[in-house]
């Protein structure tokens, strides 16, 4: 069984990855790391990972980007596997992923889904058909009016996996109310729509002559993300130092 160290245990995501592993014969959260305590957990929490003295395989992160640097540095000095899921990390920060990975395992994902990962997966197949057939690709996206970005990181990571798969010649389209012009071959439409309490909802469409094809996903709660840093943490225990996305995961599937 892999053991586990949740980082950010009292938080939302920390709390569901923790109530989900009591359902998983695979894997078992032995210690927790918030700098909140108050709140009652059937593990020992540390302040920080520096304090904890549990033996772990790998730790799961759900923090935030304040918290990232001291996580990394002492993943890296005890060599722990480390599945870091918070995101809002600035240039540094992901530089230091990479130096990370020089000495420990680190899994990093724009989004954690397995569902969205797998989306990724097919849509490089179907760019490989579609592109170069003059389909038109626009993607569609849908959150919360609470979320402050737009567009999400994942229709971004979406794009972003066309774009790989056609030798990053699309160029994203954010807004077209300030141009009167017909749509140019090489364009990526990205639109968000922000209302109510949408989790999430992903659409990419390949637009040709009599024919639409789309592919969508949709999120019904955050623990599509839970699940997806579960899967991740049982596939990085153990695993070489080195730098993984979540397609490692669903490769070993």
């Amino acid at each position: 069984m892999v053991k586990a160290i949740m980082h950010g245990c009292n938080g939302h995501m920390g709390q569901t990855i923790c109530a989900m592993t009591e359902k998983d014969e695979n894997i078992t959260i032995v210690a927790g790391i918030d700098s909140f305590t108050g709140r009652t957990n059937p593990f020992p929490v540390f302040a920080t990972l520096s304090e904890c003295d549990i033996e772990a395989d790998v730790v799961i992160d759900f923090s935030n980007a304040k918290a990232v640097n001291g996580l990394m540095d002492e993943c890296a000095r005890r060599q722990l596997a480390l599945v870091l899921c918070t995101t809002g990390l600035d240039d540094e920060q992901l530089h230091k992923i990479t130096e990370t990975a020089e000495k420990t395992a680190v899994l990093h994902s724009a989004n954690m889904s397995l569902g969205i990962n797998t989306l990724m997966d097919l849509l490089k197949k179907a760019t490989a058909v579609f592109a170069d057939a003059g389909f038109d690709i626009e993607i569609v996206e849908k959150h919360h009016n609470q979320k402050l970005d737009a567009p999400s990181g994942t229709a971004i990571a979406l794009a972003d996996a066309i774009n790989d798969a056609h030798g990053n010649d699309y160029e994203y389209i954010y807004d077209r109310s300030d141009r009167r012009e017909k749509r140019a071959a090489k364009e990526l439409g990205i639109s968000a729509v922000r209302g109510g309490n949408i989790v999430g909802e992903h659409e990419v469409f390949f637009c040709g002559e009599d024919e639409v094809i789309s592919f969508k996903h949709t999120a019904t709660s955050k623990g599509v993300f839970g699940k997806g840093a579960i899967e991740a943490a049982k596939f990085l225990a153990g695993k070489p130092a080195g730098l993984y996305d979540m397609s490692d995961v669903i490769a070993a599937k």
